[in-house]
């Protein structure tokens, strides 16, 4: 049960078909907030070293909503049967994940798990992270069915700015190391974050391919 609730909480911050056409050209859209938070951004991603023609993963701003009664934005990750809402809140506290929900599972973090600190925080050797209770529920045609809950340690540490080039371009990223720990097992994983772009890195090895703002 503790290894079943591990592995979702680090699911963070992502079932669709596959992507196998270009998307439709559209114009570039204009967003200048630290955490690019405007519904309708979307990021393309693919893993390290994969071809530019295999069918990508997405994330999109998808809009406003509400999670365990609180409001907050909606991120859909998806592709390669892979389909998963964030549920985060952006503002001058920094950046929140309360939960996210994919078609079997809802996982919901209380306190909510800070992702990110306030942008004048955001430094080579900055500290933060917490604890937060998690809570993992089945969801079934005929509601919601607890499954499992426990505590989750959790903490970020930035450990380089640095110029990284990726097939979206190059970019000054922040290298932030996450590490979560639960009373049986730790993971570490690390993600490139470049202020007014996103994760250019995300915490799988996915590297950004494409991103439709500036």
């Amino acid at each position: 049960m503790r290894q079943y609730l591990m592995a979702l909480a680090l699911a963070l911050s992502a079932c669709a078909p596959q992507v196998t056409q270009a998307p439709e050209a559209r114009p570039l859209l204009e967003e200048k907030g630290f955490y690019p938070a405007t519904p309708g951004l979307e990021w393309t991603y693919l893993p390290d070293g994969e071809a530019l023609s295999a069918p990508p993963y997405r994330l999109r701003v998808e809009g406003p909503g509400f999670f365990a009664g609180q409001e907050a934005l909606r991120f859909r990750f998806f592709g390669r049967g892979e389909d998963r809402v964030y549920y985060r809140q952006v503002g001058p506290f920094g950046v929140r994940l309360l939960g996210f929900q994919d078609p079997s599972a809802r996982v919901a973090f209380t306190p909510p798990l800070l992702e990110y600190p306030p942008e004048a925080l955001l430094a080579v050797g900055y500290r933060w992270g917490g604890t937060t209770e998690v809570r993992v529920e089945l969801l079934t045609p005929s509601g919601r069915e607890p499954l499992a809950e426990g505590r989750l340690d959790y903490g970020m540490e930035v450990l380089e700015e640095r110029e990284v080039r990726v097939p979206a371009g190059t970019f000054r990223v922040f290298r932030i190391r996450q590490s979560f720990r639960d009373s049986r097992s730790q993971d570490v994983r690390e993600v490139w974050f470049a202020p007014r772009v996103g994760e250019v890195r995300t915490r799988e090895g996915r590297l950004l391919v494409e991103r439709n703002f500036r």
